[in-house]
């Protein structure tokens, strides 16, 4: 009797310490040189799927990326996440967890990451897209990158390519960003063909492959036989061009794969080294005051716009991709800038004069389409 309650004792003491072990790798784990500390968590919260081809696998990509170069860190995250209170509840949770720092990437998170930031001072929150024009928390900044750069470029590859003169144009909503894009996609469009124009079709809807669908389609209607978009998701664009045996420009992830000889290039998303760079301001503990407490944004003039020029497909001639190329390296000379004048609205009103240049805060306060573009804005 005394022999087998000292076995099951020894059986029960263990099972205690597997627990134990258990427990301890479930809430944190160490790895080759981070002498054994626990690491510390890292939160993604995304507002679509992680495989897109667009706005959302760029970020989640980028995120896989973070957890292989910085062994000191865990990643989290979570997709399908909508712009409204499940986003404050979301980050509730990775903190819950052990979260430390969190990005919050989709452009309607803005105010609730501004929130959260303020209601937990002991966790850094970025905001993808946002800008603050007030004071910053000291644990709160946004970063982003100058996205109407490579977007213009990817407008002369439509430019050159069209046989109508007629650019299609799929976008969500009206917001500083998204007028931006249209507008440089349409100067770029414009700078290799004059006669270029940008047809608009707004879908109220970051991802309804529907609505995209039925966009594309009444584009194509009209004649357009270059489809481009300010979607976070492509796949649905890029197959209904494909369909009809027309090209198209990407934004956000390199999509050629889709359609290698359909799609001429785009604007894809790179967002390793912002993430790195960022997380390792923040585990030095010197991110406030850092230049991302604030409103951070790359370019090609810094060298480090997180939007870089996609790919070409098969159908860019070798001519046409130098002047693109060209151009690239022409936008990255201190000063230069899509936006420089003279730039005229469709209402025949001066946007940008002869000489001038827009400012970056003045580009994300355009209010109004460029000559050439085809549409109106709705009010939300």
């Amino acid at each position: 009797m005394s022999q087998r309650f000292h076995r099951l004792s020894r059986v029960l003491a263990l099972a205690v310490v597997g627990l134990l072990a258990a427990a301890c790798s479930s809430t944190g784990s160490s790895s080759a040189g981070d002498s054994g500390s626990a690491k510390t968590m890292v939160g993604f919260v995304m507002v679509g799927s992680t495989s897109d081809y667009g706005y959302n696998q760029a970020v989640y990509t980028a995120s896989q990326q973070l957890a292989k170069d910085i062994p000191s860190v865990n990643v989290i995250t979570a997709d399908h996440v909508p712009e409204n209170n499940a986003v404050t509840q979301t980050m509730q949770s990775m903190v819950n967890k052990g979260a430390k720092v969190i990005f919050a990437s989709s452009y309607g998170y803005y105010a609730y990451a501004e929130k959260f930031a303020a209601a937990h001072p002991d966790v850094i929150v970025l905001h993808q897209g946002g800008f603050e024009t007030g004071k910053f928390s000291p644990n709160f900044g946004t970063y982003w990158g100058q996205a109407y750069e490579p977007v213009s470029l990817g407008g002369m590859a439509a430019g050159g390519l069209t046989k109508t003169n007629k650019l299609g144009f799929v976008y969500a909503f009206p917001i500083s960003q998204t007028i931006a894009n249209i507008d440089a996609f349409e100067l770029g469009a414009r700078s290799v063909n004059p006669q270029a124009q940008t047809y608009l079709v707004n879908t109220s809807n970051w991802c309804d492959p529907l609505k995209q669908k039925e966009a594309a389609a009444a584009l194509l209607s009209e004649g357009v036989d270059v489809l481009s978009q300010h979607q976070d998701c492509q796949t649905t664009v890029i197959q209904t061009a494909k369909a009809a045996g027309k090209y198209v420009v990407g934004y956000h992830y390199d999509a050629k794969s889709l359609d290698p000889s359909g799609w001429l290039t785009g604007s894809a998303w790179d967002w390793t080294p912002v993430y790195e760079a960022i997380t390792k301001v923040a585990l030095s503990g010197s991110f406030t005051g850092s230049k991302y407490n604030a409103n951070w944004v790359g370019s090609f003039a810094d060298n480090d716009n997180p939007l870089t020029l996609a790919s070409f497909g098969s159908s860019v001639p070798s001519d046409l991709q130098s002047k693109i190329t060209a151009e690239q390296t022409a936008l990255k000379k201190p000063g230069a800038s899509v936006f420089t004048g003279p730039i005229t609205c469709q209402d025949g009103s001066t946007l940008v004069a002869a000489g001038k240049t827009m400012t970056y805060d003045e580009v994300n306060n355009i209010s109004c389409l460029v000559k050439g573009v085809v549409g109106t804005l709705p009010k939300s």
